[in-house]
């Protein structure tokens, strides 16, 4: 884990309502706060929650913003913040016995990564 780096050039990806529940996208957070990009790309590729699929493609589009927009090295790069946030639950109705209706809640989150470049020394 790295911690304590003080690098200028970042890269911010924000995704918003996302099917996922705000929980089950932490858990998966918080296994990647704080490591280098590849190490969490193998972690991503491992897990074994459905979860893990979305972030998975958020990490790396941020790497692609860094080396595209910034000229950043992909090798060099690791997740100096990463937040789950609530977003909206959207309801809609399901079919019950005797005509009669239930509402079905999908939940939703937003999710933010930073990615900051290591310097090297």
């Amino acid at each position: 884990m790295i911690n304590n780096i003080n690098s200028d050039i970042e890269t911010k990806v924000l995704v918003q309502h996302i099917y996922i529940s705000v929980f089950k996208a932490q858990r998966i957070i918080n296994q990647i706060r704080g490591r280098s990009y590849e190490e969490t790309l193998m972690i991503l590729e491992l897990m074994p929650y459905w979860a893990s699929y979305p972030i998975l493609k958020l990490v790396y589009s941020a790497a692609a913003n860094a080396s595209n927009n910034m000229d950043l090295n992909e090798t060099n790069l690791f997740i100096s913040k990463a937040e789950v946030n609530r977003g909206a639950i959207f309801k809609k109705s399901g079919p019950r016995v005797l005509g009669h209706s239930y509402i079905i809640k999908k939940k939703t989150c937003h999710i933010k990564i930073i990615l900051k470049e290591l310097k090297e020394k």
